[in-house]
């Protein structure tokens, strides 16, 4: 009987601390609007800083499929610690997990930034989409792709 409750105590204790570490997690509500077809999936990698987006090293990646887009547009949620934060999205129409390009470089498919529209050649400064996730915070981020 002895062995049964400290079982049981164990057990409260572990879900009591599973509990406490989802409470830090906040969540993050992304629409993605400019979709322009239904083919592939929306991949979005999350970085934490300027090194890892310029070494093209998300922290997260996340990988959604299309199946609720409605008028080129789709929301998708997950839940990220407090912090500072700068999403990419890719309309990955192929599936194969990776952007692709021209003999150029220039990227094939669709690709945006969290609440930052990007219009130039070349790839924006870390600065320009990051944003700040406080605690308790619901984050509503907006990302319209582009194609070249």
């Amino acid at each position: 009987m002895l062995l049964l409750k400290k079982h049981i105590s164990v057990c409260s204790l572990f879900i009591l601390m599973g509990c406490s570490f989802t409470l830090v997690a906040q969540n993050v509500e992304v629409k993605i609007s400019n979709i322009q077809s239904n083919q592939g999936q929306i991949i979005i990698g999350v970085f934490k800083d300027k090194n890892s987006f310029e070494k093209e090293n998300p922290f997260m990646i996340k990988i959604f499929e299309k199946t609720g887009m409605l008028n080129g547009e789709l929301t998708v949620s997950f839940t990220l610690e407090p912090g500072i934060y700068g999403i990419c999205v890719h309309d990955d129409k192929n599936n194969d997990n990776k952007m692709n390009y021209n003999f150029l470089g220039i990227p094939l498919e669709g690709f945006g930034f969290s609440n930052f529209y990007h219009s130039g050649i070349f790839k924006p400064s870390f600065n320009a989409f990051k944003f700040t996730l406080e605690k308790g915070q619901t984050q509503k981020i907006i990302s319209k792709l582009r194609y070249i």
